[in-house]
């Protein structure tokens, strides 16, 4: 177990916590669906409050993963994070009003009344996928910083610089970043769509959800299916293991996949797990169980996406500013100390894991 093995152990980590992530953004998806669904009072409020007793579980996975980043690899967390700080804090604002809104939605003598924050739900439902769509793309086609680790020598050590005046918010003039973003909506709606037909027994509410859950699907495949052609058939940065030096390689993420067949089978059982829970709760109307077959399909797809991302020495983060100052596993993680001493409390992650299930399952019993 020497230090790549911890790089590449915790770099697996956060990936599975994205794809955990992605999954649970089905809260989202549902909040940007009340409206579709919910046209009366009645039903309005049935779908606010199912989604009530879960938003806290995404909520809590966004601030572990982007915790883990920052605890595994810091330099990343530096230089997005503190580049790119308009992007993250739309993000972040989205969700800070998401948990306003079901604080006080349905509190006697609220400031600004039931409307207002069902159409905060619905913005946080819009913005959040889209947003953090398009800011994972950065992880595949860059981002405009420069690295310089001499800084730290220096009377102001500020290693990363961002390039441009927008911080961020350029991430959005890439077509191919806004289809991610687009691609992750139209997946948590499919999943908001599964996951009421699950947790709602209610006639009206599955018919209409079962009509939505067709649209977004065929959206979804539309947006994602060109995204991952277009990501197999790009070029990506590697790096030397032995000089550090970083290079363009055609094809790279096709390469990783060939290098790393098991991360293609699990990537093709994660596409058809998706497929197989959409298509059967589409045209089997007694089946209710979905958003288990596609949430899992999602997680794994999700995973083997971002474990491509990174591995097989892969800048995972692309400086379009200066290739040398890509971010890889390698040049970006905390020291071997903290990885070994984080990893000690990574055991205890199945336990949270059966935690998170263990309250699903008691908040539904009410």
């Amino acid at each position: 177990m020497d230090y790549s093995f911890y790089q590449h152990y915790w770099w697996l980590l956060i990936s599975l916590l994205g794809g955990l992530l992605v999954f649970l953004l089905f809260v989202q998806g549902g909040q940007s669906l009340i409206y579709s669904l919910g046209k009366k009072e009645e039903n309005l409020h049935l779908l606010t409050a199912s989604l009530n007793k879960k938003w806290e579980l995404t909520f809590t996975t966004l601030v572990t993963f982007g915790a883990g980043f920052f605890a595994s690899f810091p330099l990343f967390y530096s230089t997005s994070f503190g580049g790119a700080y308009w992007v993250w804090m739309l993000i972040l604002f989205s969700f800070v009003v998401q948990a306003v809104s079901y604080e006080f939605i349905y509190k006697q003598g609220n400031l600004l009344g039931k409307k207002t924050y069902q159409a905060f739900l619905f913005a946080n439902g819009l913005l959040g996928p889209v947003l953090l769509g398009a800011a994972v793309s950065t992880l595949f086609f860059g981002a405009e910083f420069v690295v310089n680790k001499d800084n730290l020598t220096t009377i102001h050590p500020v290693i990363s610089s961002w390039q441009n005046s927008w911080h961020g918010l350029e991430a959005v003039a890439n077509p191919w970043n806004v289809i991610l973003g687009l691609a992750i909506f139209f997946l948590a709606r499919c999943l908001g769509c599964l996951y009421f037909i699950n947790n709602l027994n209610h006639t009206e509410i599955r018919e209409k959800a079962r009509k939505q859950l067709l649209i977004n699907a065929i959206a979804f495949l539309a947006a994602f299916l060109p995204y991952l052609i277009k990501l197999l058939l790009k070029d990506g940065f590697t790096e030397n293991p032995e000089t550090g030096i970083i290079s363009v390689e055609s094809y790279k993420y096709w390469h990783n996949l060939l290098a790393m067949p098991w991360a293609l089978a699990i990537l093709l059982i994660g596409v058809i797990l998706v497929l197989y829970g959409v298509v059967r709760t589409i045209f089997q109307s007694a089946f209710t169980k979905g958003i288990w077959f596609t949430g899992a399909g999602t997680i794994l797809t999700v995973w083997v996406v971002l474990l491509i991302a990174g591995y097989n020495h892969t800048a995972y983060y692309p400086s379009l500013s200066d290739m040398q100052s890509s971010l890889t596993i390698a040049n970006s993680s905390s020291s071997l100390f903290t990885l070994k001493a984080m990893s000690v409390v990574s055991l205890f992650i199945p336990v949270v894991i059966a935690y998170i299930w263990y309250v699903w399952r008691k908040l539904d019993k009410k």
